[in-house]
C-alpha cells in the first residue's frame, strides 16, 4: 500500500495536470457548514459524515467532498466561463465496511461553462481517461437525464411524478411508489381504512409530535385525492423498466432507448443531448463503440447528478470502490446559487487507489 507522502506526490501531479488545462486552484475549508449539506442531502447525510459543532458557526461537518463547496464559491464570486481544480482529503464514515477508507486523498476537476454542455461533458471525461490510461480499469457511463426525463413525462399528477423524483436515487423505494401507482400491488390494509374514513382525522387523534391538526388533515385529503385517479398505464411502466434495464455499449444503448422513446416521447431531448455528448466524445477520441452505457447507473451512490455519470473501476479489483467518478449536475448549481445556475460539470480521483493498482501489476 502507497505511504501518504506518496499519495501526495500523485495527487499533486494530477492536479498540475488539470491546473495546465486551465484550472483555477481552489481549497475549500475541510470544515463545512452541516446546514447546507443537511438541506441537500436531508439527515442521512448523518450517516455518512463527521459532525461536529462550536458555539460561533454551529453545526459543522467534515467536508464529505469537494464539489458542494466548490459548487458555492463559484455561484458568490466565479466568472463565467470557469475551471477549477483541488487536491485534498475528504472523510466518509464506514459503519459497514471497516475495509473501506474514512479519509483519504481526493483530486478533481470541474467546468462550469453554458456554451456547450457536451463539449464540457467530453472534456471532462477525456481528462480523467486520460490519467487512467496506464491502469487496468474498465469505463461505465450513465444518463440519470434521460430518466428524470421520462418520470416527468409519465401520464399522471405532478404529486405522483415529484414522488418518484424524490426516490430516483433509491432504487427499491422508487420501484414500490411505481408499483402501487400502476396499480400493481394493492393499497395497504391501514391505508384503506384511513381513506375511507369520512370527515377530518385530526378530529379524533391525540396532538402527537410538530405536525398541527390542518397538516393532518391536509395530508389525508391528498392521500384520497392520489387513490382517486386512475393508474399509469401498463404500456408507460413496461417502457420505463425497459429503459432502466438498458445495459449496452453505447451504439446499441442508443438504438434500444430510441425504441423506447416511441413510447415515453418526453426523452427524446435527453437522447438528442446524448447524441450530442457521444459526437464531442469521439471528437476527443474516446472509443464510444466499446463504451459501457447503464441506464441506471449512479442511481444508488450520485445523488446531485441530474445529467450524464461515469465511473472507472478496477478490472480484477471488484472489492475496490470507484477509481474516478463524475458527472453533470446543473440542479445543485440551481440550488445553491439561489436562483442562478449555470450548465456544470466535474470528476474525481483517488490517486491511493491509483497506486494500489500500480503495485498489484508489479
Amino acid at each position: 500500500m502507497a505511504n501518504p507522502s506518496e499519495i501526495l506526490a500523485r495527487a499533486q501531479r494530477l492536479r498540475m495536470t488539470f491546473e495546465t488545462a486551465g484550472a483555477q486552484v481552489v481549497e475549500p475549508p475541510v470544515l463545512q457548514s452541516a446546514e447546507t449539506l443537511l438541506d441537500l442531502y436531508g439527515e442521512d447525510i448523518r450517516a455518512r459524515a463527521y459532525v461536529t459543532s462550536d458555539a460561533l458557526r454551529g453545526e459543522q461537518m467534515l467536508r464529505p467532498d469537494f464539489t458542494v463547496p466548490v459548487v458555492e464559491m463559484h455561484m458568490r464570486q466565479g466568472a463565467e466561463p470557469a475551471r477549477y481544480t483541488y487536491a485534498g482529503e475528504v472523510f466518509r464514515r464506514q459503519e459497514q465496511d471497516p475495509d473501506r477508507s474514512n479519509e483519504y486523498v481526493q483530486v478533481g476537476y470541474e467546468v462550469f461553462d453554458r456554451d456547450n454542455p457536451a463539449a464540457a461533458d467530453a472534456e471532462v471525461f477525456a481528462l480523467i481517461s486520460m490519467q487512467m490510461r496506464a491502469l487496468p480499469v474498465r469505463a461505465a457511463c450513465g444518463d440519470i437525464g434521460i430518466l428524470l426525463a421520462a418520470v416527468q413525462g409519465l401520464k399522471t399528477s405532478e404529486l405522483r411524478k415529484a414522488a418518484l423524483m424524490r426516490h430516483i436515487w433509491r432504487p427499491r423505494r422508487f420501484k414500490a411508489l411505481l408499483d402501487r401507482f400502476s396499480g400493481r400491488v394493492p393499497v395497504p390494509e391501514h391505508r384503506l381504512k384511513l381513506l375511507s374514513t369520512d370527515g377530518a382525522i385530526s378530529a379524533s387523534a391525540p396532538d402527537i409530535g410538530k405536525r398541527r391538526a390542518a397538516d393532518i388533515d391536509d395530508r389525508v385529503a391528498a392521500l384520497r385525492a392520489d387513490a382517486a385517479l386512475p393508474p399509469i398505464s401498463e404500456n408507460e411502466i413496461l417502457a420505463l423498466e425497459t429503459l432502466l434495464a438498458v445495459r449496452e455499449t453505447i451504439p446499441f444503448a442508443v438504438e434500444q432507448l430510441r425504441d423506447v422513446a416511441v413510447d415515453l416521447p418526453s426523452i427524446t431531448p435527453a437522447l438528442n443531448r446524448l447524441d450530442a455528448r457521444v459526437a464531442a466524445l469521439r471528437a476527443r477520441g474516446i472509443d464510444v463503440e466499446a463504451l459501457e452505457f447503464d441506464a441506471s447507473y449512479g442511481r444508488t451512490s450520485m445523488e446531485y447528478y441530474d445529467g450524464f455519470v461515469f465511473g472507472f473501476y478496477a478490472n480484477q479489483r471488484p472489492d475496490l470502490p470507484a477509481i474516478a467518478t463524475g458527472g453533470r449536475y446543473d440542479a445543485l448549481t440551481r440550488h445553491l446559487g439561489q436562483g442562478d445556475e449555470i450548465p456544470a460539470v466535474g470528476g474525481v480521483l483517488r490517486p491511493d487507489l491509483m497506486l494500489l493498482l500500480e503495485e498489484d501489476a508489479q
